[in-house]
């Protein structure tokens, strides 16, 4: 079972845009769905009774949850999910990398145009309609072997230059280790600074970056969600990582950079199937599997 889920938050429009998905990506599959109890609901969320609220769905076999909600937050630039097209196991990596580009292009806009990159003989940054960020990028099929989709941290509004501190702080936390990391050139960026770097968390590929001149900071938009074993898994990532007491609801909380973490039981599921599961979960701050 994938260990950390990327989580992204959508505006009543999750269904849409899994549907745009599937347009976009050969391997897509939806898993499973989740809808609101239709009472019972805080007021706030009276007017999604009986709607959808959570789908998870898999890209290539990676595991990715949309969440419907409100309009309180929306993704971002900050937190991107890189998608490789390798042509060592893809003969047709550069035509399908262009026809996934040309579905998530559809409304949304160009952060950097599809074309030649000094990293990349083809490579596009792209926002969907939705605010979802993804780079898509044909890879060097003599370098190290990576999965389809790796979530990429920008380190820019109010943390810029501390992605090298946060990728310690992470692989310390999950037991990760560090893959490549490149620093920017004299001229280019901030000298010193994270130009690139992968890692794996709980076996699982990140990417981080410094990002000058990003002005979008870490929101809800994007949160990343750890299945823990056992309560005792649970308090433990609690306290590592939540350090904005604001922040902490639901299984929710945020680290020092204004990461969102979600910290939940591996199998919130069945715990869920509870008919008082929702509301209590509502009650929580951290999540108390006994009082589920």
């Amino acid at each position: 079972m994938q260990r950390i889920v990327p989580c992204l938050w959508f505006n009543r429009t999750a269904a849409e845009a899994v549907a745009h998905y599937r347009r976009a990506f050969s391997g897509f599959e939806v898993v499973t769905e989740h809808r609101y109890p239709t009472e019972g609901l805080p007021d706030f969320q009276k007017d999604f009774a009986g709607e959808l609220l959570t789908v998870e769905f898999e890209i290539d076999g990676y595991r990715i949850v949309g969440i419907n909600a409100d309009d309180h937050f929306r993704p971002n630039p900050s937190v991107s999910l890189f998608v490789n097209f390798d042509p060592s196991v893809d003969s047709q990596a550069r035509e399908h990398l262009d026809e996934t580009w040309a579905v998530l292009a559809e409304g949304g806009r160009e952060l950097l145009p599809l074309g030649e990159y000094d990293f990349s003989p083809h490579y596009a940054w792209v926002e969907d309609k939705f605010g979802v960020s993804w780079q898509l990028i044909l890879t060097n099929p003599d370098g190290e072997p990576r999965p389809k989709i790796i979530p990429n941290l920008m380190f820019g509004a109010g943390v810029q230059g501390r992605a090298k501190e946060a990728i310690d702080f992470y692989t310390n936390v999950f037991d990760g280790k560090l893959g490549n990391m490149f620093t920017y050139p004299e001229g280019v960026g901030v000298p010193g600074e994270v130009m690139y770097a992968d890692y794996q968390l709980l076996d699982e590929w990140f990417a981080s970056n410094d990002g000058p001149g990003q002005t979008e900071s870490f929101t809800c938009g994007v949160s990343l969600m750890i299945n823990c074993d056992d309560q005792a898994e649970i308090d433990r990532y609690w306290e590592m990582l939540s350090r904005v007491p604001e922040a902490e609801a639901c299984g929710w909380c945020a680290d020092q950079f204004g990461v969102s973490w979600q910290v939940v039981p591996r199998d919130v599921d069945k715990l869920m199937s509870n008919p008082e599961a929702y509301q209590n979960m509502m009650r929580m701050k951290k999540f108390i599997i006994a009082d589920l």
